[in-house]
């Protein structure tokens, strides 16, 4: 396995610098590790703001109803028994920039200098 990474030398690695297999390899690593911590650290601050918010919804709501939403949710405010279910939105939103921040961190990765070398020479026949 890091024979493989050992041709494919990252293109962010300057080809001047001097560096074995197992050097790149363990700056890939690296990166990806930090990149993941920084996920986690992202998503669980996501998660407690939105915990924060759902918290500060459902206290609202039920003040603005009276009480629990015993007759359901609708997108009137100040209704008896109704609670306005906007939580949803926030939500939504929420979870497609996690899930969005997520595939960048787990779903790709860093360009190689054989997939350069390979658009290159695609790039090449091309125009023959």
């Amino acid at each position: 396995m890091l024979h493989d990474i050992s041709h494919d030398k990252p293109a962010d690695i300057s080809p001047d610098v001097a560096a074995t297999g197992e050097q790149l390899a363990r700056q890939q690593a690296i990166r990806q590790i930090e990149r993941k911590r920084h996920f986690r650290i992202r998503a669980t601050i996501g998660t407690a703001g939105m915990a924060i918010l759902v918290i500060i919804w459902a206290l609202t709501e039920y003040h603005n109803a009276g009480g629990w939403p015993t007759q359901g949710f609708s997108q009137s405010s100040g209704v008896h028994d109704v609670w306005n279910f906007w939580i949803i939105y926030p939500a939504i939103a929420w979870v497609l920039i996690t899930a969005g921040d997520a595939w960048r961190t787990y779903g790709r990765k860093p360009i190689s200098e054989s997939e350069i070398q390979r658009e290159v020479d695609r790039q090449a026949s091309l125009r023959h």
